[in-house]
């Protein structure tokens, strides 16, 4: 077992409205993100279905029974916390059995768990050890084992990486992927770190000030995100947006203005989008430096080699978001030159004067198709 579902789910604090009413069904064995910027109210949502905040209103269901007014202990999940609170008196083995012991279990069965627990996450020869002796990829694994003896329906992970250094985030998120394929357990995780989303989940919950501003699976935010917030928050880097106005709307897509410039986005666009000032969308790995359909010339005020890559920043005036391009690492860029880029509609998203995205036709041999 291991179904959630949220119905309609709202937690204020005071006159503050911090989750403002969130409906969601997670799939037994689904490994399932909530992402989104501080303050969306990501973590607040995962401690009311652990049971660690009252919910205000609305029902967490978990395995078809409500669940709101039990207590942690009765809701047949675990959690993993952004810190790995073990005990630091106790050996390895005494950190995973902690629960059970709580629990009074039978010896056979804490060292039967312990023990698969402990084999599963690679543990096997750290088991007389003490936390102090470990890494923080080894610790944040203890903590997930102390959670997997208690056999819960739902794992539930609350920033659990963003302690660790960048080696070892990436080879944990390797780690957690393992670990969901091998229990085929519900998992829950929150993260700020969109890689992380991307990396992992099944399904990501897109949040932003309380509400769910888009749920999908990875590649279908990336290709087809329903607002500009979404479009923004994932893809590193962040798309660009342009400022153009909708010249007409016919049966190819939304025909747009760019200063003085010229292109059709396959889109569907409504007749009285004609006049307005609609967002251009492009993602940076969708610029090119020869040929496209559309091209526009940026002063780079600071270029990024990594090598593999190179990114270039350039100012679009104050208040603006930088504009951003991502090339190949063997293109020679450099800083304060202008230099003339490109791009192809078919690659573009469009979105109304609300932030709402048009309808995008995908296009054969498109890169976002």
């Amino acid at each position: 077992m291991g179904q959630l579902s949220l119905k309609n789910v709202v937690k204020t604090f005071g006159q503050f409205e911090v989750v403002k009413g969130v409906s969601l069904d997670v799939a037994e064995g689904e490994f399932v993100v909530f992402v989104g910027p501080s303050g969306c109210g990501k973590s607040t949502l995962l401690r009311m279905i652990a049971g660690l905040e009252h919910t205000s209103s609305g029902d967490i269901v978990i395995d078809g029974k409500r669940v709101n007014d039990l207590p942690p202990v009765k809701r047949g999940i675990a959690m993993v916390f952004q810190s790995y609170a073990l005990y630091p008196h106790m050996s390895v083995f005494e950190n995973i059995a902690f629960p059970l012991r709580v629990e009074r279990a039978p010896e056979a069965v804490i060292r039967e768990k312990v023990t698969a627990a402990a084999r599963i996450l690679h543990l096997d020869q750290r088991l007389q050890q003490k936390p102090g002796q470990l890494s923080g990829g080894q610790r944040q694994r203890v903590a997930i084992g102390r959670a997997i003896v208690r056999e819960p329906g739902i794992f539930l992970f609350d920033e659990p990486l963003s302690n660790l250094d960048a080696a070892l985030r990436s080879d944990m998120r390797i780690e957690l992927t393992r670990l969901h394929k091998q229990l085929g357990a519900t998992m829950i995780y929150v993260t700020h770190d969109q890689i992380e989303a991307m990396t992992m989940a099944d399904r990501i919950v897109v949040l932003n000030a309380g509400y769910i501003a888009q749920v999908g699976a990875p590649l279908e935010l990336y290709h087809k995100p329903q607002n500009t917030f979404v479009a923004g928050f994932i893809g590193n880097p962040r798309m660009n947006f342009l400022p153009v106005t909708c010249t007409a709307a016919t049966d190819a897509g939304a025909a747009i203005d760019w200063q003085g410039k010229a292109v059709t986005i396959p889109v569907d666009a409504p007749p009285d989008a004609v006049g307005k000032t609609l967002s251009l969308g492009i993602r940076p790995e969708h610029l090119l430096l020869t040929g496209g359909e559309m091209t526009l010339t940026v002063t780079p005020s600071v270029v990024e080699h990594l090598g593999q890559q190179t990114i270039a920043w350039a100012s679009q005036g104050e208040g603006a978001a930088p504009f951003c391009t991502v090339l190949p690492g063997d293109q020679h860029v450099v800083a304060d030159r202008p230099v003339t880029i490109g791009f192809n509609a078919a690659d573009c998203h469009l979105f109304d004067e609300n932030g709402q995205a048009l309808e995008r036709r995908f296009t054969p041999g498109s890169a976002a198709g």
